[in-house]
Formats: structure tokens, C-alpha cells, sequence
């Protein structure tokens, strides 16, 4: 599972020109999902999403969590961050995982995220989504499940 993580001022999605989910100051966390991905793999981005110190302090330092400044996650379906450019010219998709899984484990992230005491919006899984967002910093991150290091 892969998520790229940006710390905005606010962020929104729209389908068919209609706004599906918006959020002021927190997380625009866009989520691949691969196709030998479970529930482990969401836990691991869940703990990660509430508890990383990526928001600044009083001083300017990353010392505060999701959690801490009462943040909001705005969680967006990205497969094509699986996407594999290195041959040829068209990406290849074959490690995202397919469409009812990677649906079954959005919802699962978004239900585990509820639980951790996080406000989340949403995208529309599967739907072409205009995404706006305000960095802030900026400050943009990768998380993946089966990675150890970057």
C-alpha cells in the first residue's frame, strides 16, 4: 500500500463538478492500494497518518501529529501509484490491486481512520476526480507498507 501524504491548508475533490469531500488545515493523503495488500499493511498507514510529527509547533519544529492539532484527512483512490515507468513509454499498472479489492481496503482505511478519531472526506472510488489542494510548507511525504526505508 502506498500513500502519498501532503500537508495542506485545505484540499477538496470534485466529481461531475460536485464537491465530494473538502477539508481545511491536515492530511490530502492520495492511497494505492497492490494487489497482495490486507489489513496489516492498512494498519501500518493508519498509525502512520495520526501519528506522524509533520505539523510544526510553536517554534517551527515537526512536533506535532494529525491528532494533536485535530487535523482532517482528506483520502483520495490513486492506482496509478503503482504505476511502473521503467519500460517503455506507457506506465504499467499489474501490482495495483483490482478494483473490488482496492475498494474493499479504501473503505476499510477510511472506517479504521474514523476509529482513530480522525474526520475524513472522501473522493469517489473509481470516478475522474478534479483534486485541489494548498500545500503547506510544502511538505510532501511517501508512505509504503512494504518498504522499510526510502
Amino acid at each position: 500500500m502506498r500513500a502519498l501524504i501532503q500537508r495542506v491548508t485545505e484540499a477538496s475533490v470534485t466529481v461531475e463538478e460536485r464537491v465530494t469531500g473538502s477539508i481545511g488545515s491536515g492530511l490530502l493523503v492520495l492511497l494505492g492500494v497492490a494487489s497482495d495488500d490486507e489489513d496489516g499493511d492498512i494498519d501500518f498507514i493508519v498509525r502512520k497518518l495520526i501519528n506522524l510529527r509533520i505539523f510544526p509547533d510553536a517554534a517551527g519544529k515537526f512536533n506535532l501529529s494529525l491528532s494533536d492539532i485535530g487535523g482532517e484527512i482528506l483520502l483520495v483512490s490513486q492506482f496509478t501509484l503503482f504505476g511502473d515507468c521503467r519500460k517503455g513509454n506507457r506506465p504499467s499498472f499489474s501490482r495495483a490491486a483490482p478494483p473490488d479489492l482496492a475498494k474493499l481496503l479504501y473503505e476499510r482505511m477510511i472506517m479504521k481512520l474514523e476509529a482513530g478519531g480522525i474526520i475524513v472526506s472522501s473522493g469517489v472510488f473509481g470516478a475522474h476526480m478534479k483534486v485541489s489542494m494548498v500545500n503547506d510548507g510544502p511538505v510532501t511525504l511517501i508512505l509504503d507498507s512494504r518498504r522499510e526505508v526510502y
